[in-house]
C-alpha cells in the first residue's frame, strides 16, 4: 500500500511544477535536448536537468544519447498507463484503505456517551444521530426478532427517550417493525 500511494505521490510531485508541465508540454511536440528545454523556458541548464530527473523519475519521460547530448522525448505510452493505472477506482480507493473508516463514528460515540456507554443526550444533527444509531443498533443481534417491550428494554439501556430511538432507528432504515407495535428485526 505504501508503496502504491509513494508512485502516486512521486507522479502528482512530478506535475506539481509549472515549468515541468511546459517541459512536457514541448516533449509532447518535439524531442528536445537540455540545453534546448533551457533555452526555449529561459531556465538554466541545472535546473531544466533537475526538471528532468523528476518527470523520468515519475515514468513521464525518456532520454537517448544523441552524440554529446542526452534527448528527452515524453514517454507517451507511459504516461498513458500510468494514467490509467494511476487513475483507477480502485488505485484511488486505495490510496485510503489504511484510514479508519469508523473514525468519525468512534469520535461521536465518544462525545455522546458515558463511561457506561449511556448516551448523554440524542444528537439533534443527523451525521451525528446516524452514528449514534448505528452504535445502539449494534445491541440488536441480526436475524432476531424482537417484540416492543424487548427493543424498549434494551434501548433504555442507552438513554429514557425509547420512543425517539426506537422512531429514528426504524426512519433511517436500520430495524423494520411490522405492524404497529408489532415485531422489530435489524434490518440487512
Amino acid at each position: 500500500m505504501a508503496d502504491q500511494n509513494t508512485e502516486l505521490v512521486t507522479f502528482f510531485k512530478a506535475l506539481a511544477d509549472a515549468n515541468r508541465l511546459k517541459i512536457l508540454g514541448l516533449l509532447a511536440q518535439h524531442s528536445y535536448s537540455g540545453e534546448e528545454l533551457a533555452a526555449l523556458l529561459d531556465l538554466k541548464p541545472s535546473t531544466v536537468s533537475h526538471h528532468l530527473s523528476k518527470l523520468a523519475e515519475a515514468g513521464l519521460v525518456s532520454a537517448r544519447a544523441e552524440g554529446y547530448y542526452s534527448v528527452y522525448e515524453l514517454d507517451r505510452k507511459m504516461l498513458e498507463a500510468t494514467t490509467r493505472d494511476l487513475f483507477s477506482g480502485e488505485r484511488i480507493a486505495a490510496a485510503a484503505a489504511d484510514v479508519d473508516a469508523e473514525a468519525y463514528d468512534h469520535k461521536v460515540i465518544a462525545d455522546y456517551t458515558l463511561a457506561d456507554g449511556c448516551l448523554k443526550t440524542i444528537p439533534a444533527q443527523r451525521k451525528k444521530l446516524e452514528a449514534i444509531l448505528r452504535y445502539v443498533l449494534k445491541a440488536f443481534e441480526p436475524g432476531r426478532r424482537y417484540s416492543e417491550k424487548e427493543v424498549n428494554e434494551i434501548l433504555g439501556r442507552f438513554h429514557a427517550d425509547v420512543a425517539s430511538l426506537r422512531r429514528e432507528l426504524v426512519g433511517y432504515g436500520l430495524m423494520e417493525r411490522e405492524g404497529g407495535g408489532g415485531e422489530y428485526w435489524r434490518k440487512g
